[in-house]
C-alpha cells in the first residue's frame, strides 16, 4: 500500500527557509543574498559609527617600492653578462623597469592616507571623522589601507570574490573588513558613504569605479558633491582622452571639472583637508543619501 499524505512517520518540524544553506545559495535565493549585501554592512557601519569615508580606487597590480626594486635588481642580474639575451630576458627586465616606476604610486598613496588618517583621528566627533575606505586587495588598496594603519586609525575594505587577483590585504580593519560576491552591491557601498574620492593609475576595475561615480554626479544621481582627485596626471591624460571628449561634445565644459589631477602628496592631502572642511565641517548640513 502506497503511504498515505499525512503520514505518522512524518517529522514534526521541518527546518526553516532561512537555515536553508542549499536554498539560500541556489537561483532562486539571489535577491536574498542581494539584500544581505545591502543590509549586514549596514548594520556593521552603524554599531561602528561611520558615516563619512575617503574612497580610494587603483590598480591591485602595483607594487610596494621595496618588492619593485627587488625585482628589477633580480631582471638586471638575469642579464648581466649575456652578451645576446633571450627576448623572456628582455622582456622580465622592460616589465621589471614598468613595475618599479609605478611603484612611487604605492607609496604616495601609503603616505596620503596616513596623513588624511591622522587628521581625521584629530577631529573631536567621532561621527564626522572620515575613514579611509579601499577595495580591500593588493596594491593601491593595500597601500591605502597601510598608510591608515600607520597612523593608527580604522579603513575599510570592500572585497570581492574573484577567481584571481583579489587577495584581501592584512591592514584593513577587522571588523570592516567586507566581502562582497556582488559587484553592483559592493559598488554602492563605495558611493553611499563617500565624501571624497582619490584615484590611482589602475586598469579595467579602476576605470569602471571611477565612472561609476563620475556617472552619479554628472547626472546629479547623488545628491552630494565631491572632490574627486585623479592621481597622477601623465597616466589619466594619457590613458583618457577627456579634451577630445569635450571636443566632439559628448561631455559638457562642466563635466572636466567633476574632477581634479594631482601629483603631490602634500597638495592633495591640502586640498581635500579643505574640500571636505568646506563641505562636511563647516557647519552645513550635509546632504541625505537617497
Amino acid at each position: 500500500m502506497s503511504k498515505k499524505p499525512c503520514d505518522d512517520e512524518f517529522p514534526l518540524r521541518t527546518q526553516k527557509a532561512y537555515k536553508n544553506l542549499a536554498f539560500l545559495s541556489s537561483p532562486d535565493a539571489r535577491t536574498v543574498r542581494v539584500l544581505c549585501e545591502f543590509v549586514e554592512p549596514a548594520s556593521r557601519f552603524r554599531r561602528q559609527r561611520i558615516k563619512n569615508t575617503i574612497v580610494f580606487f587603483g590598480s591591485a597590480r602595483t607594487l610596494p617600492p621595496e618588492a619593485a626594486a627587488e625585482r628589477l635588481d633580480e631582471a638586471r642580474r638575469a642579464l648581466r653578462g649575456k652578451k645576446r639575451p633571450s627576448r623572456k630576458l628582455r622582456d622580465a627586465y622592460e616589465k621589471a623597469k614598468r613595475q618599479a616606476a609605478m611603484s612611487k604610486y604605492y607609496a604616495d598613496a601609503r603616505a596620503l592616507t596616513k596623513k588624511l588618517t591622522s587628521w581625521s583621528l584629530s577631529l573631536e566627533k567621532r561621527s564626522q571623522r572620515f575613514v579611509i575606505c579601499s577595495g580591500g586587495g593588493p596594491g593601491i588598496m593595500e597601500a591605502a589601507n597601510r598608510g591608515a594603519c600607520d597612523a593608527g586609525g580604522p579603513s575599510i575594505g570592500l572585497n570581492i570574490s574573484l577567481p584571481f587577483e583579489q587577495t584581501p590585504n592584512p591592514y584593513q580593519t577587522r571588523d570592516l573588513a567586507f566581502e562582497f560576491h556582488y559587484f553592483f552591491v559592493r559598488k554602492f557601498w563605495f558611493v553611499y558613504l563617500a565624501r571624497a574620492l582619490v584615484v590611482f593609475p589602475g586598469g579595467f576595475g579602476t576605470l569602471d569605479e571611477l565612472f561609476t561615480l563620475l556617472t552619479l554626479v554628472q547626472t546629479r544621481k547623488t545628491s552630494k558633491e565631491m572632490p574627486v582627485v585623479l592621481y597622477g596626471s601623465d597616466y589619466w591624460k594619457k590613458v583618457i582622452g577627456f579634451d577630445t571628449m569635450l571636443e566632439w561634445g559628448v561631455i559638457g565644459p562642466r563635466d572636466v571639472h567633476l574632477f581634479r589631477f594631482m601629483d603631490d602628496v602634500d597638495a592633495t592631502y591640502e586640498y581635500l583637508k579643505d574640500e571636505l572642511t568646506r563641505r562636511w565641517l563647516a557647519g552645513a548640513a550635509p546632504p541625505t543619501n537617497r
